[in-house]
């Protein structure tokens, strides 16, 4: 019977084969063991493709994706079409005005043309768990193979997932990779948009499609591991929940990207080598390998953190270098390095992202109202809608704190103008007070936090850590069940970190019943974005208790060494970047990587003012008029990073000394601003001039101001 598994020879077959002739089985091309059943397709380009899904530069446009033939019951091939299109979407501005078909975009060659095509790409997709038997990892791997690969000028580029996304979360970076024609390796590390429903026992499986936990079995995306008693009790107590697989796995995921990052390109190699490898009585060589082939570990976020890690667990040598952007890099506890900004030493740098979001959580929805930011993006729609006498929840956020003991003061406007300073005093820049508001809005703290501290402590769904647990809610708040639809079509659509796709955060302990998070009531018998539940998820990060202990715990499993073992790499970061600010990120490891490597280290770092996290905010005008007219995308920048370090790695040219780009933003008025040009955003300097040049010593990071 014909099916779409691709017939690839089993590694122990082959190596008996060879065996048996009385040869060698060194160069043998030997399926990982930890590697699942391969499925593959080919696309010829035209109807459907790899980067596209066959949607094109202008379907990839559109605000929708096509809609599915039976918006209850999708098939894989309109899931995956979604997919892509979301998730290039959520990375990028997808305005003309703002970059999109002039200096990125399918349309968009190598070499930085701008052309009249719409930049489908022919190839092949693979697709496989990686696993340890169980089921219970299941970290979906992806292999895509372009046709104009070449063995004969090999290359590979990594696109691991950016945030808590699926497989096709890194496809904007992938499309760097595909229009060289490098093989592009992706995995979800572990992460996912699709949940397991508990009420009615469904799970995603590898191509998003659903089905009964119990007929899924091992070949479940997700399994939440609840026993059938276990299961109906939790549904009895709390009914029309799901749990997502980077806060409930227990696996503690991100422990292991570095790992999910490596075997994704092991895949590849295996997957090259079964198509290109030379021939040795019947069995295929491992002639594609790190020696002769350029693999660059990249991507964004979360994936870009990934690909870090990736680079100091390479034993192997597998990875030639590094090109990231914005990556979130959990350092040391006591990392011993030195922060400074126009000479001015930073006092609190180098921390966890649970530990500074958890901060940001308590603060950001106070901070919101300071009078300081009240003409930035979305500042008047947020006090609007959270500040009103119907919703006063961001003045009971600042009340709370003060009566907490974390604020001084005594009005609304000076708690919010202190909670600001208190963001400020923690290690967000100045150029970050401008996106509070509108990251304040999007529930990104609250739910970044719940996310992380779940999977850092294995917590089960069950333990509902903080009182927390996701479902979906009606306008007022209260709990109900979702429609069919969204949970159909949840692996194309959302993001893996509720709120997302019609499930919201819910605070299960509000003194009125389990309600919407920043709706719920407090035991204080006021709506104030449940500041019990944010004290509760500090309190793992600071605490000494027994929960604490167990994140943190968990927390000291994810910290990177700063030893990229002599790789060059390159790290790009916005100035402004308030999720992953660069005191706790970018700046601090390049100073790690000195002080461990000293003058072995070949990092190079790149902080581009007038940008931030979420290019896709700045395509956004209506909604978030002002981005457009205060940030630059910084996706430009992990081109070009992208460009010099294959320069570098196929001809030896130099690496871009470490800089601050100064960009321009756009002219016009917020929400009308002129289209973006060359001038806006200029290139790496070669050579910085003197008072763009970032100084990294052992131990130390100087940038200027």
């Amino acid at each position: 019977m014909k099916t779409a598994v691709h017939p690839f020879v089993p590694a122990l077959l082959a190596a008996a084969v060879l065996a048996a002739c009385g040869g060698s089985d060194a160069d043998v091309n030997q399926r990982p063991t930890w590697l699942g059943t391969i499925q593959s397709t080919s696309y010829d380009g035209q109807g459907d493709d790899l980067l596209t899904a066959g949607l094109g530069k202008t379907g990839l446009a559109a605000p929708l994706a096509p809609a599915y033939a039976d918006a209850l019951k999708p098939t894989a091939v309109e899931l995956r079409r979604t997919a892509i299109h979301t998730n290039y979407r959520a990375m990028l501005d997808m305005t003309a005005a703002g970059g999109y078909g002039t200096l990125y975009g399918p349309n968009v060659d190598a070499q930085g043309n701008v052309t009249a095509s719409e930049g489908k790409v022919a190839g092949t997709e693979y697709i496989a768990f990686a696993d340890d038997g169980s089921g219970r990892q299941n970290v979906t791997l992806m292999v895509q193979v372009p046709a104009s690969f070449d063995p004969k000028k090999p290359c590979i580029i990594t696109a691991t997932a950016s945030g808590s996304r699926g497989v096709y979360g890194g496809i904007s970076t992938g499309e760097w990779g595909l229009k060289r024609g490098c093989a592009v390796a992706y995995s979800d590390k572990g992460t996912g948009g699709a949940p397991h429903d508990l009420h009615n026992d469904t799970v995603p499986l590898i191509d998003g499609t659903r089905t009964g936990a119990a007929a899924a079995g091992k070949s479940a995306a997700f399994n939440a591991g609840l026993s059938a008693s276990e299961l109906a009790a939790f549904n009895a107590d709390t009914p029309n929940r799901f749990a997502f697989k980077h806060a409930h796995s227990g696996q503690n995921a991100e422990k292991d990207w570095g790992q999910s990052t490596l075997r994704a390109v092991e895949f590849a190699f295996y997957v090259l080598n079964e198509r290109f490898g030379a021939l040795d009585n019947g069995q295929r060589l491992r002639t594609l390998q790190p020696s002769n082939t350029i693999t660059i570990a990249s991507s964004i976020s979360n994936g870009g953190g990934a690909a870090i890690a990736a680079a100091e667990q390479d034993t192997q040598g597998l990875i030639s270098g590094v090109a990231v952007s914005e990556p979130a890099l959990e350092l040391p506890a006591s990392p011993g390095v030195k922060v400074l900004r126009g000479g001015t030493e930073l006092s609190v740098v180098g921390k966890p992202l649970v530990d500074f979001t958890t901060q940001a959580n308590l603060y950001q929805a106070c901070a919101a109202l300071a009078p300081s930011v009240a003409a930035t993006p979305y500042a008047a729609a947020f006090a609007a809608g959270f500040a009103s006498k119907a919703l006063p929840i961001a003045p009971n956020r600042c009340a709370a704190l003060k009566n907490a003991g974390l604020l001084s003061a005594t009005t609304t406007e000076a708690q919010a103008e202190e909670a600001l300073q208190k963001l400020r005093a923690y290690g967000w820049e100045p150029e970050s007070n401008d996106l509070h508001a509108s990251l304040a809005a999007f529930e990104v703290a609250p739910a970044v936090s719940v996310t992380f501290a779940n999977a850092l402590a294995r917590a089960s769904v069950k333990d509902h850590l903080c009182g927390f647990s996701y479902a979906a809610a009606t306008a007022t708040g209260a709990v109900t069940p979702l429609a069919g639809a969204a949970l159909a079509g949840m692996f194309a659509s959302g993001n893996g970190v509720p709120p997302s796709s019609g499930v919201q955060l819910i605070n299960n302990r509000g003194k009125l019943g389990p309600a919407r998070d920043f709706l719920s009531v407090s035991s204080s018998g006021l709506a104030d974005w449940n500041t019990e539940g944010a004290l509760c998820l500090r309190n793992l990060v600071t605490g000494s208790d027994a929960a604490a202990k167990k994140l943190q715990a968990g927390l000291d499993e994810t910290r990177r060494n700063g030893n990229l073992r002599g790789k060059p790499a390159l790290i790009v970061h916005g100035r402004a970047d308030a999720l992953l600010p660069v005191n706790h990120t970018s700046r601090p490891y390049a100073a790690l990587n000195r002080k461990v490597e000293g003058a072995a280290s070949k990092l190079r770092y790149v902080e581009v003012t007038n940008a931030q996290h979420f290019d896709s905010f700045i395509g956004l005008p209506t909604v978030l008029p002002g981005y457009d007219t205060r940030y630059v995308p910084l996706h430009v920048y992990l081109n070009r990073a992208l460009d010099a370090m294959y320069e570098h790695l196929s001809a030896g040219k130099p690496l871009p000394a470490s800089q601050v780009v100064r960009t321009v933003p756009r002219a016009g008025t917020p929400g009308k601003a002129e289209a973006i040009t060359a001038a806006n955003v200029p290139p790496l300097a070669a050579t910085p001039a003197a008072g763009n040049a970032i100084v990294v010593t052992e131990g130390a990071i100087a940038v200027p101001e």
